[in-house]
């Protein structure tokens, strides 16, 4: 039976990765066209910008996004000072952080739908006179569909999994903050709390292999049925 503690970071850690996620997914795709579609200048300096945290340490993130985000930083202080917004030590800002920690993966895997598009399909939607728009909506993001779901699946696990750059921005408040990861590492500083700590790795374990998993099965039932297979 799991503790309230360990409900609350369960329950936190879900709605700071699902609102995350689904926040950035309009940027991810349209990010993943631009890289898969376009010949903008410049365009491997914002590859290795998507991808930058993947490669940094997560608490560099979180110490980048803390010096922007903050009550005195640009956009922060701009958000504070405008719409009365605080990132810095909620919830919001731990689904920032998870947004952008998944973005990489989201990306990625839409590219490379994109990129293994055959655009034949959506030349002759074209011919046949549908607008870009009409002919994105009807015929692109149908058969993408797979890529969209299976990053949106991945970015969740991985935003599931985050742990420095959220313990740096927005720091480690049980019911505010205190996602699985940072309660698990909680629990490691308190003596004699390993059966909750034990909980809370196979909690997180399952997460993720449940996320991995559904990831897998709805890419195969997507594809199968845009090509028409039973």
């Amino acid at each position: 039976m799991l503790s309230a503690v360990e409900l609350s970071a369960l329950f936190l850690s879900l709605k700071v990765s699902a609102v995350g996620t689904l926040l950035f997914l309009p940027l991810g795709i349209a990010v993943a066209w631009v890289l898969a579609r376009t010949r903008l200048p410049g365009k491997i300096l914002l590859d290795g910008l998507v991808h930058l945290p993947l490669v940094i340490p997560p608490v560099a993130t979180g110490y980048l996004l803390l010096l922007l985000f903050g009550r005195r930083g640009p956009v922060g202080g701009w958000l504070d000072a405008t719409f009365g917004i605080h990132l810095i030590f909620n919830w919001k800002g731990a689904a920032l952080v998870a947004a952008i920690m998944g973005f990489p993966l989201l990306v990625r895997s839409v590219r490379l739908s994109l990129e293994a598009l055959d655009t034949g399909l959506e030349a002759a939607a074209r011919t046949l006179g549908a607008s870009p728009a009409k002919t994105f909506l009807t015929i692109t993001l149908p058969l993408i569909a797979p890529g969209i779901l299976t990053g949106t699946l991945l970015a969740f696990a991985r935003a599931l999994g985050e742990f420095g750059a959220t313990i740096a921005f927005v720091g480690n408040i049980p019911g505010e903050t205190q996602t699985l990861p940072l309660a698990l590492y909680a629990v490691l500083q308190s003596p004699g709390s390993g059966e909750m700590g034990i909980r809370l790795v196979l909690l997180s374990i399952a997460l993720a292999v449940l996320a991995l998993a559904l990831s897998e099965i709805t890419g195969r039932l997507l594809r199968r049925r845009l090509q028409g297979e039973p």
